[in-house]
Formats: C-alpha cells, structure tokens, sequence
C-alpha cells in the first residue's frame, strides 16, 4: 500500500534524514580523531633525554622535539598523515616510491613512509636538519628498505637548483602543517607546483587558523585539482589528496 505524504511531510522526512546523517558523519569524524591521537604514547620513565612516542607499522618511534624553533615541534597534522599512510598502504603503496617530504619538522612523517617503504627525501631549512636528521636516523636504522635522505630546501627559487627536472621525479609529495602564518606562501606554492609532475600524488595535510592560510586553498585549487580525504573538525585538521591540472587522469 503506498502512502501520499504531503509538501510538508516530505520537507520533515527530508531534515531529519539530512540532520542523521549529519551526526553520523561528525560521530565517525570523532572516532577517528581519537584513533589517530591514540598513536601517541610517553615513556613510562622520566630519562636524561626527553622524547615523545609514536606507534606506527607496529613499531615504536622516538621524537625528539627542539622547543627553539616552531618547525621543529610535532604538531597533530603529521599525525594524521602517519595514520591514512598506514590505513591505506594498500591503495597508496609507497613501496619502492620516490618521495619528498616538504617541511619534514621532526620527521615523524618521513619515518613512517621509510618504514612502509618509500626511498624519502626530507626537506626543511637549515636550522631544523640537525634534529631532523636525529630522529630520522634514529628511526629508520633497522626495518627500512632505503635509509631517508636528509636535506634543506628553502621554498622558491632554490628548488630547481637542488631538483632538476631531468635527474629527479617524484611519485609523491608529503606535507603536514606546511601551511601557517608566514610570509613564504607564494614560494611554497611554487614549489608544490615545480615537484608535481605529470602522475606525482600531493598528500598534504593542513590545520586551519587563520584567513591567509585559509586562503592559500582557494589559490592552490587554481593549479591543483584536490580531493579531501579526512575531514577533522575538532582537530580543525582536513588531509587532501592533489594532482596537476593539466594532468588529465591521475592514478595513485
């Protein structure tokens, strides 16, 4: 028996399917926030050397952060890239893969992809590589099919010198939390755009502050197609997947 439901009716049934929805989609969004804070772990003892832990590819990694420079501290968007790179290896398979890491920070990024084996070129500016080679080294001696390279990469002008096109490609490229109040967002725009080649995957993760950042969205959309992969409102974090515009298909 079929039934008439009125204007109103279907205007009702409408709202409450969409409002459903809507907390279901916040409730998983929720779940998988606290799965990925849950990688963290602190060491049981306070030691001579202070270190924060993280467990991925059922290996513990041990982060030392540097409190003197703000690349160099671990902030939740490396984490959530750490997670979708584990979860997904199958889809994304970073096995024998040519990666950059842009703003590797303390290298909890670059560690995982080595660990699921990625060959990892980690980048910063000069001032953080000495932690950064630290962590990575300290990570990555055991269990890795390529030992990472550590190098610097200022943003710019500098990146075909230290990349050229006719010696280096790259089949993705990493980035957590590169994206904050600093006046180098044009550069990094450009540099995405250099290092993307025809099939190169971005994986970029970015947590949201302030309009300026908020902005760099809309004007990476003019060069890049994008594809949101996590969206983690109270982690005030999204993860994209990006390619070239003037890449008609672009498989992982």
């Amino acid at each position: 028996m079929e039934t008439d439901l009125t204007p109103g009716m279907e205007t009702r049934q409408a709202k409450a399917t969409n409002e459903k929805n809507v907390t279901t989609a916040a409730a998983k969004s929720e779940d998988l926030a606290k799965a990925i804070l849950a990688h963290r772990f602190y060491p049981p003892v306070i030691g001579s050397e202070a270190w924060e832990g993280y467990k991925f590819s059922d290996l513990e990694i041990r982060i030392k952060e540097s409190t003197d420079f703000y690349g160099a501290v671990l902030w939740p968007s490396a984490m959530v890239l750490c997670h979708f790179l584990e979860e997904n290896r199958d889809t994304y398979n970073l096995v024998d893969k040519n990666v950059i890491e842009l703003g590797a920070g303390t290298g909890l990024v670059t560690i995982v992809a080595s660990l699921l084996g990625a060959k990892v070129t980690s980048t910063d500016l000069p001032d953080l590589l000495g932690n950064l080679q630290y962590n990575v080294m300290r990570n990555t001696k055991t269990g890795c099919r390529y030992i990472p390279l550590v190098t610097e990469l200022s943003w710019g002008a500098q990146v075909n010198e230290r990349f050229p096109h006719n010696t280096h490609y790259f089949d993705y490229i990493l980035a957590a939390d590169v994206v904050y109040a600093h006046p180098f967002l044009d550069e990094l725009l450009d540099t995405f755009e250099y290092l993307c080649r025809e099939n190169t995957v971005i994986l970029w993760a970015m947590r949201f502050r302030l309009d300026p950042e908020n902005s760099f969205v809309d004007r990476f959309q003019e060069r890049f197609h994008l594809e949101e992969l996590y969206d983690l409102p109270t982690l005030s974090i999204k993860l994209y997947r990006a390619w070239r515009r003037d890449t008609l298909t672009n498989g992982v």
